[in-house]
């Protein structure tokens, strides 16, 4: 196998990368989940550690990045359903960036959401 076919798109060309609405879609929900991640870590169970040394901000963060996950799906299902031709479709563009503005909310904003959710009720059962 050389190297020149590896580098091949679906169209046979060389250097230049098919459109493929599906796989940018997948790459946002991939990083949106890390970032989601990684807010909830530094932001959630921070805000939630007590002097105890409870273990229920951990079951929280272990229970708030499961619960992201099925909302991701959601929005990945919708974008595999297309059809080659349709993947490549220029004209899918503002539907996509409405998706990937909402994926993007769901993960910087999720994480401050349930911290000042979870310090009200703290504020609200002291």
């Amino acid at each position: 196998m050389n190297k020149v076919s590896q580098r091949e798109d679906a169209t046979g060309r060389t250097g230049t990368r098919r459109l493929d609405w599906r796989r940018k879609m997948s790459d946002n929900i991939a990083y949106g989940l890390l970032v989601y991640t990684a807010l909830q870590i530094f932001v959630t169970v921070h805000a939630l550690k007590t002097e105890g040394g409870s273990l229920l901000p951990y079951f929280a963060l272990v229970v708030l990045v499961a619960g992201i996950i099925p909302a991701c799906r959601w929005f990945e299902k919708r974008w595999n359903r297309l059809s080659d031709d349709e993947a490549s479709d220029p004209a899918l563009s503002s539907y996509f960036r409405r998706d990937q503005i909402a994926v993007w909310l769901l993960a910087i904003g999720l994480p401050f959401l349930f911290t000042a959710l979870f310090k009200g009720l703290a504020v609200l059962f002291a």
